[in-house]
């Protein structure tokens, strides 16, 4: 299990913003490493190295998407911590420049039935604070609409109303249950009609959307029939290679794990040299897919695991003790693989810091 540092990679930031297509980076939280970091304690947040991660991956010209999945929502970041990070990027993204979407969803509100009235208004609560903190905003899934929602019409009543209060067009977003077993049938039978109902009737405010059902065909499918003005935004960390070759654009928490190669890729398809972005990032999907194993939920382990070994955060902590839900063996092999892909930036580093965790636990 012990590792040898490899190779430095050799990735360069853009000198220019990145064309060709535009990708997110989900950015995860950092806790304070003396924090109470155990299963159900509250978010204690180390902001200088939170804040100073989504710096690391404007500097690499990708923008972030903040206040998601890939920060533990809804699996120890709780809406207050929300609040604050959201308020928070948006306030070090005006003063750099850089690109930045956060999430909105319901779950501030306790109760775990409400009615679709009372989801419209919970939406409404959040949005305003994305929108007054000057953020562009996602309109995550719900799992209070998921329980409350019986028919496609439904759906379409709640975004339509949602999204007519919005300031500008904002990215929807399809997280499949993989990522949320709570999610399971989100938008209802004939969910790609009536996703594509939602896009079409609010067309001046959708952006796009983000799909997070890892099934690359249908991701196709629908890219094909969305509207001109839509763009796809894969959240498929299985298959996001080919899906950004062929013409999605990105919001993923996989290229929170290795922004420098991400930035990279784009570059090279910037240039129009399709085989450079294949070679560069084609090794970090077998990465992806061992951080993204099932259970896939925790996923945001093997996110700062990395974040960790490449020196961005001071210790391998999470909120709510998420650290312990990948085992050794799982770990191991995401050093092997993140190795063979170069998204180790500190070889040496990452060696020191992996082989000492593997010595704490008699190894």
């Amino acid at each position: 299990m012990r590792y040898e540092a490899g190779e430095r990679p050799d990735f360069a930031r853009p000198t220019a913003p990145l064309t060709s297509r535009v990708a997110y980076a989900a950015a995860h939280v950092v806790p304070r490493t003396t924090a109470e970091n155990v299963p159900g304690a509250p978010a204690d947040i180390d902001w200088d190295a939170t804040l100073a991660f989504r710096h690391h991956v404007w500097s690499w010209g990708l923008g972030v998407a903040d206040a998601m999945d890939t920060a533990q929502r809804n699996m120890g970041l709780d809406w207050a911590a929300c609040t604050e990070l959201i308020r928070r990027s948006a306030a070090e993204a005006s003063s750099v420049g850089g690109a930045l979407v956060v999430g909105v969803n319901t779950d501030h509100v306790a109760d775990p039935a409400i009615s679709l009235d009372e989801v419209i208004t919970a939406y409404l609560e959040q949005l305003e604070v994305a929108e007054d903190a000057g953020a562009g905003v996602v309109l995550m899934a719900s799992r209070h609409l998921a329980r409350a929602a019986t028919t496609a019409a439904d759906y379409e009543r709640v975004y339509r109303a949602v999204l007519e209060r919005a300031g500008s067009p904002v990215v929807l977003h399809w997280l499949g249950e993989a990522f949320d077993a709570n999610l399971a049938g989100y938008f209802g039978p004939g969910a790609d009609d009536t996703v594509i109902r939602i896009i079409e009737d609010n067309v001046e405010k959708v952006r796009g959307i983000k799909m997070s059902l890892l099934d690359a065909d249908a991701e196709i499918a629908l890219r094909a029939r969305l509207p001109h003005s839509a763009r796809m935004f894969t959240g498929d960390d299985f298959n996001f290679v080919g899906l950004i070759e062929s013409g999605s654009d990105a919001l993923l928490g996989a290229f929170a794990a290795f922004a420098p190669n991400a930035s990279a890729a784009v570059q090279a398809l910037d240039r129009g040299d399709v085989e450079g972005y294949r070679a560069i990032l084609g090794p970090t999907e077998a990465l992806g897919r061992q951080v993204f194993a099932a259970p896939t939920q925790y996923y945001k382990t093997g996110v700062a695991f990395l974040s960790w070994l490449n020196g961005h955060q001071p210790s391998f902590t999470m909120v709510g003790g998420l650290h312990s839900a990948r085992s050794l063996p799982h770990l191991a092999e995401i050093v092997r693989l993140a190795d063979a892909a170069h998204a180790l930036e500190d070889p040496e580093l990452a060696a020191r810091r992996w082989n000492s965790l593997l010595a704490v636990n008699g190894l």
